[in-house]
C-alpha cells in the first residue's frame, strides 16, 4: 500500500512534512480558540471571535493538511513531478505567516486597518499554490476525471480567495453596494464547496478505493458527479450576484445535492467491492464523515425553505450548525480519518524504505499509538453529539464541555503526529535485533 503513495517523481520528505506539523499545530490551537470563546458560539456566526476560529480550521488546520497531502499526491494522480518544490516550500512558510497574521486580524476585529494587508498576504500565498498546482497538471501525464476534481477544486479555491479579498479590501474603500454578509456567503460557497469537496471528493477516489483495496468501479458515476458539482457550484453563485432568487438558489443546491449523491453512490461501490473487510481507526472516520455529509445537506435545504417571517436568530443558529456540520462533521472527521492513513506511510517511506529486505521494519500503522488514536476517535464522536445540542437548547455549559472534548482530542492527536515524527528507526531495529537473538536462543 505505501508503495501506491510513493512513485519516482515524489517530492522530497522535507517538502510534504512541515504542513503536517503545521496543521497538527493550528487543529490544537483551534481547540484552544473554541474554549476560550465557547460563549462565542451563541453569538451571530460572523462575530470576529468565530470568523477566528473559521479561518483558524479551514486555512490552520484543514486546508495545510490538505496541501501536505496533495504534494505527495499530485506525483500518484497526475503522474508527474510536482511543478517547483522549492516554490512549494516558500508557500508553505508564506501561507503559514499569512494564516497567523489572518487569525490575529480576526481575532482582535481589526477590520480596517489590518485585515486588507492579511487578506492579501493570503491571497498571494494562496496564488502561488494554484500556480504550482496549475503548472504540475499541465506536465501531467494522467489527466482524467479524478485528476479533474483537483483542478476544479483549485479553481474554486482562487475564486473563493479573490472574493474574500475583495470583501476585505471593501472595509476599508467601500466599493460594493451589497452588504459584507452577503459576499460572505458567496466567498464560504466557493470556498467550503467549490474548494473543500471538491479537492476532499477529488482525493478521495484515489485514496479510499486504495485503502479498501477496491477495483472496476464504476467512473461514469465520477463523470456525473463532476459535472453536476461543478454545474451546482456556478449557478448558485451566479444566481447570488445576478439573481438571488429563492428557487433558483434552490434549484442549484439540488443540482449539487445530485453530485454528491452520485460520488456517495461511487464510494458504495468502492466499499462492496472492497478485499479489506475490516476497518482500522482511520478508514471508520472516513467512512463516517461521508455519514455525516447528509447533516449539512438537510441543513442547506432547511436554510433555503426557511420563511423570512421566521426570527433570524432562529436562522442564525440553523446557518452556524451547517457550517459546523461541513467544517467538523465532514471535513474535520475524513481528515483525521486519511491523516492515520497516509502520514503513517510517509513517515515509514522516509524511515524504513532503504531498510526493507535488510531489517525486519515496522507496519506504518506501528508508528502511533491506536489506543490513542480509538480513545480519540470515541471522544470526538462525543462532541460531535454534543455540540449540536448545546447550540438547540442554547446551553454554554454543554457547549463548554462540547469544546473541552475537542481540545482534548487535538492534544490526542498531536500525541499521535508528534510521535509519527520522532519515531526512531535505529532504535526500533535495535529492539526488534535483540528480541529476534533472543528468541532463537
Amino acid at each position: 500500500m505505501a508503495k501506491n503513495l510513493h512513485t519516482d517523481n515524489a517530492p522530497d520528505i522535507s517538502t510534504v512534512k512541515p504542513h503536517f506539523l503545521f496543521a497538527a499545530i493550528g487543529f490544537l490551537v483551534l481547540g484552544i480558540l473554541m474554549v476560550v470563546s465557547a460563549s462565542g458560539f451563541f453569538q451571530a456566526y460572523y462575530n470576529h471571535r468565530l470568523l477566528a476560529i473559521t479561518h483558524t480550521a479551514v486555512l490552520g488546520w484543514l486546508m495545510m493538511l490538505i496541501f501536505g497531502s496533495l504534494y505527495q499526491l499530485i506525483p500518484v494522480i497526475f503522474d508527474t513531478a510536482l511543478y517547483s518544490e522549492r516554490l512549494a516550500k516558500f508557500t508553505f512558510w508564506f501561507t503559514a505567516a499569512s494564516i497567523i497574521f489572518l487569525v490575529y486580524t480576526f481575532w482582535i476585529g481589526d477590520y480596517v486597518r489590518l485585515l486588507p494587508y492579511a487578506a492579501t498576504f493570503m491571497y498571494l500565498s494562496l496564488f502561488f499554490f494554484v500556480f504550482n498546482i496549475m503548472m504540475s497538471y499541465k506536465n501531467a501525464r494522467i489527466k482524467n476525471i479524478k485528476a479533474s476534481f483537483i483542478l476544479s477544486a483549485v479553481f474554486w479555491l482562487l475564486m473563493a480567495e479573490t472574493e474574500g479579498l475583495l470583501t476585505a479590501l471593501n472595509f476599508k474603500f467601500n466599493f460594493y453596494n451589497a452588504i459584507h454578509v452577503a459576499h460572505l456567503h458567496t466567498h464560504a460557497i466557493m470556498g467550503l464547496v467549490g474548494f473543500f469537496v471538491m479537492m476532499i471528493f477529488g482525493v478521495g477516489t484515489t485514496l479510499i478505493p486504495m485503502f479498501l483495496i477496491s477495483h472496476r468501479l464504476n467512473e461514469k458515476l465520477l463523470n456525473k458527479s463532476f459535472y453536476l458539482l461543478n454545474t451546482g457550484i456556478a449557478g448558485l453563485v451566479l444566481s447570488k450576484y445576478l439573481y438571488p432568487n429563492r428557487f433558483v438558489i434552490l434549484v442549484f443546491w439540488s443540482i449539487i445535492i445530485a453530485g454528491v449523491i452520485y460520488y456517495l453512490l461511487y464510494i458504495n461501490d468502492s466499499y462492496k467491492k472492497r478485499m479489506k473487510k475490516t476497518l482500522d481507526v482511520g478508514m471508520k472516520y472516513t467512512m463516517l464523515s461521508l455519514v455525516f455529509l447528509g447533516l449539512p445537506v438537510l441543513l442547506s435545504l432547511i436554510l433555503i425553505l426557511l420563511p423570512k417571517s421566521n426570527g433570524s436568530r432562529y436562522a442564525e443558529i440553523i446557518m452556524l450548525l451547517y457550517g459546523l456540520s461541513m467544517i467538523f462533521g465532514f471535513f474535520t472527521t475524513i481528515a483525521l480519518g486519511q491523516t492515520y492513513k497516509t502520514l503513517p506511510f510517509i513517515i515509514w517511506l522516509e524511515k524504513y524504505q532503504k531498510l526493507v529486505g535488510k531489517y525486519h521494519t515496522p507496519l506504518p500503522r506501528e508508528l502511533y499509538s491506536e489506543k490513542v488514536a480509538g480513545v480519540q476517535f470515541y471522544l470526538y464522536m462525543l462532541f460531535l453529539l454534543f455540540t449540536p445540542i448545546a447550540l438547540i437548547l442554547q446551553n454554554q455549559n454543554l457547549m463548554l464541555i462540547a469544546t473541552v472534548l475537542f481540545l482534548i482530542v487535538s492534544v490526542l492527536y498531536n500525541y499521535n503526529v508528534w510521535k509519527m515524527f520522532f519515531h526512531d528507526s535505529e532504535q526500533y531495529i535495535n529492539k526488534r535485533e535483540k528480541e529476534i537473538l533472543k528468541d532463537h536462543n
